[in-house]
């Protein structure tokens, strides 16, 4: 049985529809939960790797976000992930990142200064505002539906490797292992050539 699913075959990561639900639930909290719900939804970093960020991190110039690979048994290893402007502009409206940046102390501050509990908590009552139930709504599947949307959208495969900070090409081809409208949309492609 593929991680994507558990037991008893429910899915485990949120469709394209679900994340633009959750990003528009998330839109609607406080000011820095809507930061830090749109950071975990734009990059498909972990939990731990975003609380983990710092106004160092976030590089205006690039339009990228620096996350640090948590996982991996190594200190110190480092991955890019391209944002939109939209989200890098946000992410300084409300946390002052340019300014902290100019500061050698603020500018390795942690952006939330959260235990992961509260991050946690923080996901699941947006995801329940964005009326997204199951084992499939909570940061881990955000991850997933990050790598699944990446796919579906023919981003290429070492790229999504790249972003989601895999080692092996084997996990993230995972997640091309795609269900329901996803499928169906990967399906009528396929079609359109009859």
């Amino acid at each position: 049985m593929s991680f994507l699913f558990d037991q008893v075959g429910k899915r485990k990561y949120l469709t394209i529809d679900e994340r633009r639900a959750f990003l528009v639930a998330a839109a609607k909290s406080q000011p820095k939960v809507h930061t830090f719900c749109a950071t975990l939804a734009y990059t498909g970093a972990r939990i731990s790797e975003v609380l983990a960020l710092t106004p160092a991190q976030i590089d205006f110039s690039e339009g990228l976000i620096v996350i640090e690979c948590l996982k991996k048994r190594r200190d110190r290893i480092y991955r890019s992930v391209p944002m939109p402007q939209d989200m890098l502009d946000l992410l300084d409206g409300i946390h002052k990142i340019r300014q902290a940046q100019q500061s050698p102390t603020k500018g390795l501050q942690r952006i939330w200064p959260w235990c992961r509990t509260t991050g946690w908590k923080h996901v699941k009552y947006t995801m329940v505002s964005a009326g997204l139930i199951g084992i499939h709504a909570c940061p881990k599947g955000l991850r997933h539906g990050f790598g699944v949307s990446a796919l579906q959208k023919s981003v290429p495969l070492n790229i999504v490797r790249k972003w989601l900070g895999h080692s092996r090409l084997s996990t993230t081809a995972i997640y091309g292992d795609a269900v329901g409208n996803e499928e169906r949309e990967i399906a009528s492609r396929f079609w359109n050539t009859f």
